[in-house]
């Protein structure tokens, strides 16, 4: 394993003296494109084998790295980690914020929002170890994030804006906790896809086939759906 002052190729180094305007500019582009490699491999090996089966020097290999560029950027490790962490949450995040919904149909807006983190874990399901792996540390990693609740704030607001606007509609009960409901929501989707293949085989059903996708998500959404609407005379 390389150590953290290995000799670094030059196009990574930070800029000394006598340099013209352009080589700045393309050892920036340079160091970026280095730094998303070594977070792209770290993203499959952290996924692949947890924190504790992660080496170093699996990841730079397979960033087509070295060691000594991974402390370099991200000083260790468990920073590296932590990284990773923050962008698996950001891109989940980022994509939910982006749905296209309309809040002048509270309960289609309600039930495509509610469907999302199934529908996302399907796509990702490398985000599923990262946070089985985080929860098994007890989330010490992420604790040490900057700030790890603007992740789920901005979630949760647009959880708030469609039910205030199904409150007005006279189509949600007053009074919901959408921090429970955002509870309810991943739990139900993240339960699905990170059990699939126990409960694929104790059911003889297997749950990753579109129609049973499909059935799951519907399923959700009625479920919460119908759990925040006003109750019937």
């Amino acid at each position: 394993m390389n150590s953290p002052d290995s000799k670094q190729p030059a196009a990574d180094k930070p800029e000394t003296t006598g340099s013209t305007a352009a080589k700045p500019r393309t050892r920036r582009r340079s160091a970026k494109t280095t730094r998303d490699n070594i977070l792209r491999a770290a993203k499959k090996i952290f996924s692949k084998e947890g924190y504790e089966g992660a080496r170093v020097d699996t990841i730079s290999k397979a960033a087509k790295s070295y060691d000594s560029l991974i402390y370099y950027y991200f000083g260790s490790k468990e920073k590296l980690f932590i990284e990773v962490l923050q962008n698996a949450y950001k891109d989940m995040f980022e994509a939910e914020k982006n749905l296209p919904l309309d809040l002048e149909d509270p309960v289609g807006a309600l039930r495509k929002f509610v469907e999302f983190p199934l529908r996302y874990y399907v796509s990702n399901p490398e985000i599923l170890t990262l946070l089985g792996t985080e929860n098994l540390q007890k989330g010490k990693h992420i604790s040490k994030s900057r700030s790890p609740e603007q992740y789920s704030l901005p979630a949760i607001a647009i959880l708030q804006d469609i039910v205030a606007k199904g409150v007005e509609k006279g189509l949600f009960r007053e009074n919901v906790d959408c921090r429970k409901l955002y509870i309810a929501m991943t739990a139900l989707g993240y339960f699905y896809v990170s059990n699939r293949y126990t409960f694929s085989a104790f059911l003889s059903h297997d749950l990753m086939q579109a129609d049973n996708i499909e059935d799951w998500a519907g399923y959700v959404s009625d479920l919460l759906v119908n759990s925040i609407s006003p109750a019937k005379r």
